[in-house]
Formats: structure tokens, C-alpha cells, sequence
């Protein structure tokens, strides 16, 4: 948490991905600097802070999703990105709703444990080492002095890259472990139980010998003593902090569920989902394998389109819990050249990379970029919306032929002209029909 960015760094951070929605950034960049500042308050106001969820809206392709996506990799937390839709009503198909807090749990368990798997990196490795040593220079009836020298022969090799195709006969051992599946109130939840070492002789095992590489020993063997050296009770403890105090789950399409006073049918199980959801987003405790959570301080961002519907559609008690609303922007013309160009991972320096692959050069007219940008925003206007993700399929048809003939391409580099897109696009935009069915 000391480390975290002050919320004008990360609206910087978040500049370098996505184009606009300065409003949008802004909200979130507060959010995640208020759980850093709520680590340092003392005394017991600490646990009477609660996180300001977000409600986003905006149509689709805008960047919602791929605000939320950044906010947690710049801070390292445990982030689970979720559909309203795959929730239901207990009684109809789907999952349960508080499955989104056992998945960002398993997340949290994940990242601890490679972070502790790296602080014990070298020690598994040598580890690793030595048991390939054993199998490659078995000890039984040969003189101890001999033994050392030969195993030092043979682990200068191994240290050379010499013998990584050389095959090895190593012991794997097989645990069964029970596969339960646990019926309960809330739903059919299939749960691998871990097993704790001291109840391990309960289960029967298995030592099978197999036959592989030595650089796939290596890793099958650094696993295995990785996973001794790490203690797992400690990679619990903070993985369930982890999820509990900087989760982010980003619940997205909960336009999806929020139907207005006229809606039967089937889908009348949508407030049902949002009275199911309510708990968890307020503040519950949700039984894990790995222990129990509180949701209380995890941070909740929803996001949808509200095209069909509206915020106020919502359940008056889940609206409470979305305090922070932030309108995102529809994308102009000038949105979307930027998009084309400035991001870190902008399309222009996606294919720029495919046709590098292939030894040849690709470069873009100023004035082609402005063309592209123009019948991307007149495709969304004249079809549906769908935000920044049209300069995909307009992207892909343009180049579709160049990328075919690669790498037998006779011009190098390619230069992608005003005239070359206005050949490529100009009919598929103009002709309506034609624009709804390829783009």
C-alpha cells in the first residue's frame, strides 16, 4: 500500500491506455488512494471508512472495462472481472453471486504464492538441482571421493545448458484428493478441498516413475521444492487480507439486470439477481476454502450501457450502494485517431508489430489515420454503437488483403494512403446494409 500512486499519477498512468473519460479516471484514481488512506487512519473511525463504490455508464466500447483492468494492474491488486448476466436466482440455471468473492479470493491466493515462490527462487532451484544430480549420478557402491567428482562434472553441464535433452527417470508422486460437491442454499458449488499435511496419510498415494527431460525435471522438481519451502498458512493469512482490504471486483453488463415495473416473464428473475447482489456489495461474510471473508472494504465498480434502461431501474436499495455515478463519453472522430495512435498498445503499433514479424514495414499518412478515425465514428453512427472496438473490424478489413499476402508483399515498407482506405472503405461505410453486415 506504500507504495501506491497519488490520484495524479494514476490518471497519468491510466492516459498512457485509454483516450478521454477524464471524469471517469479521476473517480477511481480517488477510490483507490482512499483505501491507502484509509490504511493509515488509526483508532476505530479505521474500520467505520467503507469504499465509495462506482457506478460507470456509457455505451459500450468506451472504456469502462479497460479503466478498471489498468486501475488493478498499477497497484497489484486482486482484481476479478465479472458478467451481472452469469448470476441468477437461486432455482434458476447460473451461478451464485457470492462465487465472485470465492473466485477473487483464489486470485488473492495465486498472487501471494508466486510472490513467495519468487522470494524462494534460488534455494528451489539448487534444490531443484541436486535431485536431477541424484538421478543422474545414482550413489549406490561408489566410492565418496569419485561420487563428488563426478557429480561436480556433471553439474558444471547441467550449469553449461548441456544436457537439458537428456533424459531422466524421476519418482512423481500422485495424491488423491477428495472432489466434493457441496449443495447448498445458495447454489451447486464444486469445491478441490485442500488438505491439510497432518490428514494427508488418510488419502492413499501413489509413486509412479516416468521418464523426461532434465529441462522439464527441472521445472517438475522446482515446483515441488518451492512448495515445501513456502508456508501455505501464511500465504493464506495474507491472501485473505489481501482480498478483503484491496479487492477490486469489476461487475460489468448490470444494465443487463435492472428492468423496469413492465418486465415479465423470464426475465423477472432480474431483480431477483440485484437483491442477491445487494449483501454481498454491502457488506457480508462469505465462507472460502481457504477461510472466511468479510466484503465490506472490497471495492465494487459496475458498469453498463443502461441503452434499454436506466440507473434509476435499479433496486433503490443497490443504488445506495453505487454513491460515485460517472458518466463515460461517447468517442468523437478526434477520439478515435488518438485511439489509433497514442495508447502504449494502439492497433497502428499492433499491426506495425504483425508486419515487422513478417520482415516488412507498415507506416500510416497522417491523413489516412483522420480517414479511419471518420468512418469508424460514421460506422457507430450509422449502425450500432460499439465504441472504439468498430476500429477493429475497420482496421482488419482494411489491411485483411496486405496481411494475406505477406510476405510475398512487393512493396516495403507499406504505406497506407488516403486514397488506399478510401478504395478498401468508402463503399462498405456509404451502402448502410452493407456496413451492418461486414462491420
Amino acid at each position: 500500500m506504500k507504495n501506491y500512486l497519488t490520484p495524479k499519477q494514476i490518471v497519468r498512468e491510466l492516459d498512457k491506455y485509454i483516450v478521454g473519460q477524464d471524469k471517469a479516471k479521476k473517480a477511481v484514481a480517488v477510490a483507490l488512494r482512499n483505501r491507502w488512506r484509509r490504511q493509515e487512519v488509526t483508532g476505530d473511525i479505521k474500520e467505520e471508512i467503507f469504499p465509495f463504490n462506482i457506478l460507470m455508464i456509457g455505451p459500450t466500447g468506451v472504456g469502462k472495462t479497460e479503466i478498471s483492468r489498468r486501475l488493478a494492474q498499477l497497484t497489484g491488486a486482486p482484481f476479478l472481472k465479472v458478467e451481472a448476466t452469469k448470476f441468477t436466482e437461486v432455482g434458476y440455471v447460473g451461478r451464485d453471486v457470492e462465487s465472485m468473492i470465492r473466485d477473487l479470493v483464489e486470485i488473492s491466493v495465486n498472487m501471494v504464492r508466486e510472490e513467495k515462490t519468487r522470494e524462494v527462487e534460488e534455494k528451489a532451484k539448487d534444490r531443484a538441482e541436486e535431485r536431477i544430480l541424484d538421478a543422474l549420478v545414482p550413489s549406490f557402491g561408489v566410492p565418496t571421493d569419485h561420487l563428488a567428482e563426478t557429480r561436480e562434472k556433471f553439474r558444471k553441464m547441467l550449469k553449461d545448458g548441456a544436457l537439458e535433452e537428456r533424459e531422466i527417470e524421476i519418482e512423481v508422486e500422485k495424491k488423491f484428493l477428495p472432489f466434493v460437491e457441496v449443495v447448498s442454499s445458495q447454489g451447486v458449488e464444486a469445491m478441490n478441498l485442500d488438505v491439510p499435511p497432518e490428514l494427508e496419510d488418510i488419502f492413499p498415494k501413489k509413486k509412479q516413475k516416468k521418464r523426461m527431460k532434465i529441462k522439464d525435471a527441472r521445472k517438475h522438481f522446482f515446483q515441488e521444492e518451492a512448495r515445501k519451502l513456502i508456508n501455505m498458512d501464511e500465504v493464506t493469512r495474507e491472501a485473505l487480507k489481501r482480498a478483503q482490504e484491496n479487492g477490486i471486483i469489476f461487475i460489468d453488463e448490470i444494465d443487463k439486470i435492472a428492468g423496469g415495473k413492465e418486465v415479465y416473464g423470464p426475465d423477472v428473475s432480474r431483480e431477483g439477481v440485484q437483491r442477491d447482489l445487494l449483501p454481498v456489495v454491502e457488506g457480508t461474510t462469505v465462507v472460502t476454502k481457504y477461510g472466511i471473508v468479510r466484503t465490506d472494504h472490497i471495492l465494487f465498480i459496475a458498469a453498463g450501457a443502461f441503452s434499454r434502461s436506466k440507473p434509476s431501474d435499479l433496486i433503490p436499495e443497490l443504488q445506495g450502494r453505487f454513491p460515485i455515478r460517472v458518466e463515460l463519453d461517447p468517442l468523437t472522430s478526434h477520439d478515435f485517431k488518438r485511439i489509433l495512435v497514442e495508447p502504449e498498445n494502439s492497433l497502428v503499433r499492433q499491426f506495425k508489430a504483425l508486419f515487422e514479424a513478417e520482415g516488412c514495414g507498415l507506416e500510416f499518412e497522417d491523413s489516412a489515420l483522420e480517414l479511419i478515425a471518420h468512418y469508424a465514428h460514421l460506422a457507430n453512427q450509422k449502425t450500432e454503437d460499439i465504441g472504439a472496438r468498430r476500429l477493429h473490424t475497420i482496421m482488419n478489413l482494411l489491411l485483411e488483403e496486405p496481411l494475406f499476402e505477406l510476405p510475398d508483399i512487393t512493396e516495403n515498407p507499406l504505406v497506407i494512403t488516403k486514397g488506399f482506405v478510401e478504395e478498401k472503405l468508402s463503399k462498405v461505410i456509404e451502402d448502410v446494409d452493407l456496413a451492418r453486415y461486414i462491420l
